[in-house]
């Protein structure tokens, strides 16, 4: 079974296996990495974030969570630049640093195999949890409380100071969305890294993890003009057009495609 069948496989258990299909993504780039390895000694850093835990109800432990996990040095990464390795959680759990949302997944399993009640939050531009029910969100970069305040100045901070906050920024995110996710943030920072084959492998699979949407589908088409691929490329530019609305993009999606077919036609 490959790696990306061993992922999907996965999110067909009850209740999804999200901890570890996240690490069937990162053997997707990682070949020596073993999955049932990290899930074991994950025991470990389990036993370590227990054993500093005050002694309070299970619904009140997800910010002591989080900030055991930052005494223990599981911070954002702090590089100036995101890379690779911040986005593959392998890693992120070795060097402890890495991407909000991949600190997330990580206390997620905790709370989990804890019996902590803790939610994802596919909160724009930094990924949040939520204990169900509360008033508040949580960074999982140290386990800061967000109120709805903080949750609009963080949201102006990511995307610009004319977005209003909505229900639809604090949506709960599934085992697909968080993966879905994580594939985008890995294709984005492969191609930032100029390695476009594994950016392929991320794009591929944020079409198979949910429905496909217009900039999914550009995205796609880049890494394959990036691979010299035309033939891909037309591929995801075609369904990109299935989606488009926008006059004008559809205007420079049929461009780039009749483009394609002259540089076919020189061949």
């Amino acid at each position: 079974m490959s790696p990306r069948q061993a992922c999907l496989q996965c999110l067909q258990r009850d209740p999804p296996a999200l901890f570890e299909a996240a690490l069937w993504i990162a053997a997707e780039h990682d070949t020596q990495l073993q999955p049932a390895r990290v899930l074991d000694e994950l025991q470990g850093l389990q036993l370590q974030v227990s054993a500093g835990l005050p002694a309070l109800p299970a619904r009140e432990l997800a910010q002591p969570l989080l900030r055991r996990l930052a005494e223990l040095d599981y911070q954002e990464d702090d590089e100036g630049m995101t890379r690779p390795q911040h986005a593959l959680l392998h890693k992120v759990l070795r060097n402890r640093r890495g991407q909000p949302l991949v600190l997330a997944l990580i206390a997620l399993e905790l709370a989990r195999r804890l019996d902590i009640p803790l939610q994802g939050v596919n909160f724009p531009g930094h990924f949040l949890l939520r204990v169900p029910g509360a008033d508040h969100l949580l960074d999982p970069c140290g386990g800061r409380r967000l109120y709805t305040r903080d949750c609009r100045d963080l949201l102006h901070r990511q995307l610009g100071p004319n977005i209003e906050l909505s229900a639809a920024h604090l949506q709960t995110a599934d085992a697909p969305a968080m993966l879905q996710r994580l594939s985008r943030n890995l294709r984005l920072l492969h191609l930032q890294h100029d390695d476009a084959l594994a950016a392929l492998k991320d794009a591929e699979r944020v079409l198979q993890l949910g429905p496909p949407t217009l900039v999914d589908h550009l995205a796609r088409a880049d890494v394959y003009q990036q691979l010299d691929c035309p033939q891909g490329e037309r591929y995801d530019l075609e369904r990109a057009l299935l989606f488009c609305e926008d006059e004008g993009l559809r205007l420079q999606l049929q461009q780039r495609l009749r483009g394609l077919e002259s540089a076919a036609a020189l061949h």
